[in-house]
């Protein structure tokens, strides 16, 4: 008979986590054959049933739900353990499971790799994007090591390393450039394009113009900064993107940028981590070049945090 294996774990950890056969396949990089026949091993290991089976969905019986916390949390320990291996061997190599939101990984992730690249040549990189309730449930479960959202996230288990401002900016149509920029009361009134409901971005854009609900007729949603700003091309309204989405989002859409009004709304950007991570000094060290290529980004050679 098999042993337990932490292949079991991390296969049924990721079936639990998907609750889809093949997805949770595709998330372990393995055949959902493979990935079947490791849960069928497992469940025989303990002589219990630990998922109920409907074609490739996944439902988990109590067992399971009992089994996944508990193997949640040694995969979690074991992955601290390697950290503690890693941060004693001196020198930062290995994986780096970083996330970043949708609003900042198209453009910060091309030059953060290259600086990683460039400073820890043994490093392996491994970003993941997603909306910020996801990367910290992540980080809370230990499948990520550190992800770069925008702060505060407030979470007593997380620690959080500020790293620059950025200011928001509104894209409208080209002819309007000349126009006097509205302020955030006149926003409310014009057909405001925004990132649909989970983004962080879309709270933060709805808070600065002062609006809680609004009719589908004056609010239209998108699922990317690109789809807002090429709908802006497009004649349909107004949109407002961060500073470092401007050069990537305007360069194939006939749009105008404009600076708001004071006090311009803007967002800060950080990194977080579990404070129980062993690699906590390397990861700091992460965040200065995060730091670094971000400032680049936005055009500033200055903290603007100070």
């Amino acid at each position: 008979m098999t042993n337990l294996s932490m292949k079991h774990l991390r296969y049924f950890d990721a079936l639990a986590r998907i609750g889809h056969f093949g997805r949770a396949a595709d998330d372990c990089a393995v055949s959902q054959p493979a990935l079947s026949i490791q849960i069928r091993e497992l469940e025989e290991l303990i002589g219990a049933k630990l998922v109920e089976r409907g074609g490739r969905r996944a439902a988990l019986t109590v067992l399971g739900e009992q089994f996944a916390e508990r193997a949640r949390a040694i995969l979690q320990s074991v992955d601290e353990l390697e950290g503690l291996a890693r941060a004693a061997r001196g020198s930062f190599s290995g994986q780096l499971r970083l996330g970043v939101i949708p609003t900042v990984a198209p453009y910060l992730l091309p030059g953060l790799i290259k600086a990683l690249a460039a400073t820890y040549p043994d490093l392996d990189p491994r970003p993941r994007e997603a909306v910020t309730r996801k990367l910290i449930r992540d980080l809370a479960e230990g499948r990520l090591d550190a992800a770069v959202v925008a702060l505060p996230v407030s979470e007593p288990l997380l620690e959080e390393v500020s790293l620059f401002r950025e200011e928001f900016v509104l894209v409208r149509a080209v002819e309007d450039a000349e126009k006097p920029v509205p302020s955030s009361e006149r926003l409310t009134e014009m057909r405001l394009l925004l990132l649909e409901e989970g983004h962080c971005f879309r709270e933060q854009a709805l808070s600065f113009c002062s609006v809680s609900t609004a009719s589908p007729r004056d609010l239209m949603e998108g699922s990317s900064l690109s789809t807002l700003v090429q709908m802006v091309s497009a004649g349909i309204g107004v949109t407002l993107i961060p500073q470092m989405a401007v050069e990537t989002e305007t360069r194939s859409a006939t749009v105008s940028i404009a600076r708001l009004r004071e006090p311009r709304p803007s967002r800060t950007i950080g990194m977080v981590w579990r404070k129980t991570n062993p690699l906590s000094v390397q990861l700091n060290l992460v965040a200065e070049i995060v730091r670094e290529v971000g400032l680049r980004k936005v055009g500033l050679t200055a903290d603007p945090l100070d």
